[in-house]
């Protein structure tokens, strides 16, 4: 479990082929190796990955080809910079909201607007899953937990807005129109759409 609060951004460093469809990332990090052991469960960009292996200054983690396929790890590319953090301590502070980290599926950029001292950006959401989204929920893009400040259904897009803070210590402020970034619905708000697919075989 995490709250999308990341801790550092880490840079890939290597991208080495395990199969057709699999890959080993091995990333450079200072923070969360401060106390890493093997097994140990850290988001990379919102998706969580198992540590493998560590040196003094970088950890590794295997990708499989479902992660390949659902995530934008399809697009890794070495020197890349990536959002971390470390699964959440039973007596740390839960600053963001409730974060598995396991991606529902990619989204696009579609706007990115600097508006007072925010950036604004609408990320374009894919089709028949715009229902998990509510202007003032949680989203977590990228491993990082922000509010949902508007909710367009006719564009199917959400709009989160970054303040400085948030663009600086994360990867979102490096990110352009067209890129892709990594979405997890609110996991409430999944629990609920389950739970009325079901009422509805009754009514």
């Amino acid at each position: 479990m995490f709250t999308g609060i990341v801790e550092e951004k880490g840079a890939i460093k290597n991208i080495t082929p395990i199969s057709k469809q699999a890959i080993q990332l091995e990333i450079i990090a200072e923070k969360v190796l401060s106390d890493i052991k093997v097994g140990d469960s850290i988001a990379i960009n919102g998706i969580c990955l198992t540590v493998t292996s560590f040196t003094a200054s970088t950890f590794h983690v295997d990708v499989m080809p479902e992660t390949m396929k659902a995530t934008s790890l399809s697009t890794a590319e070495i020197g890349r910079n990536v959002n971390l953090e470390r699964a959440m301590p039973i007596d740390g502070r839960f600053g963001g909201h409730f974060v598995t980290g396991h991606v529902d599926f990619t989204g696009e950029i579609t706007r990115k607007e600097q508006i007072e001292n925010a950036v604004y950006f609408d990320i374009k959401i894919p089709n028949n899953e715009m229902e998990l989204f509510i202007k003032q929920g949680s989203v977590t893009i990228d491993g990082i937990s922000l509010t949902i400040f508007s909710v367009d259904n006719d564009e199917q897009s959400i709009t989160i807005s970054l303040i400085p803070h948030t663009l600086s210590m994360t990867t979102l402020g490096e990110k352009s129109v067209g890129n892709i970034v990594n979405v997890e619905c609110d996991v409430l708000a999944k629990l609920v759409q389950k739970q009325v697919e079901g009422w509805k075989k009754y009514v």
